[in-house]
């Protein structure tokens, strides 16, 4: 079994912009990278940079299911354009991991950051989230992808 360094951290709210859709988990990869681009696209239309990495966060919706929000963090609210709609990440405790390698690996970090979260009293109080740090064209090996992955809490 892996061993992972998790750390907590107070989140503040953000502002983000995003490509909404249920998916599939065997279609995951064919929705995140595409809706990144889509977003990155209207953001610049709009003048507006994002704040931080890309990042995806996925709502449970059934059997093998999510709804998932992909895109960016914001300093402002986007103005709703295609399939670019305005939604947030919410503030406070996080419990907060790194992970190395191909994201259909990372379902033990998950159940890792949700061990932690229990061991010390806490509840997940609502759906996590991941942030990209790698860039599948320009590094095509996943053994160094980097994703942080972020599952929100109280104590």
């Amino acid at each position: 079994m892996k061993t992972y360094q998790i750390e907590e951290r107070v989140l503040a709210a953000s502002p983000t912009a995003v490509v909404r859709a249920g998916v599939l988990v065997a279609d995951m990869g064919t929705f995140v990278g595409p809706a990144i681009g889509t977003v990155a696209r209207t953001l610049a239309e709009q003048g507006m940079a994002p704040s931080g990495p890309p990042f995806a966060r996925y709502h449970p919706a059934g059997a093998a299911r999510f709804d998932v929000e992909a895109g960016f963090a914001t300093a402002t609210v986007v103005s709703p354009a295609g399939a670019v709609e305005a939604s947030s990440l919410p503030g406070g405790h996080a419990a907060v991991l790194t992970f190395v390698g191909p994201y259909d690996e990372m379902e033990p970090a998950y159940a890792a950051l949700a061990e932690w979260v229990a061991r010390r009293g806490g509840r997940v109080t609502g759906d996590p989230w991941e942030v990209y740090f790698s860039d599948p064209v320009r590094e095509p090996d996943p053994r160094t992808w980097r994703t942080e992955v972020v599952m929100p809490f109280e104590v």
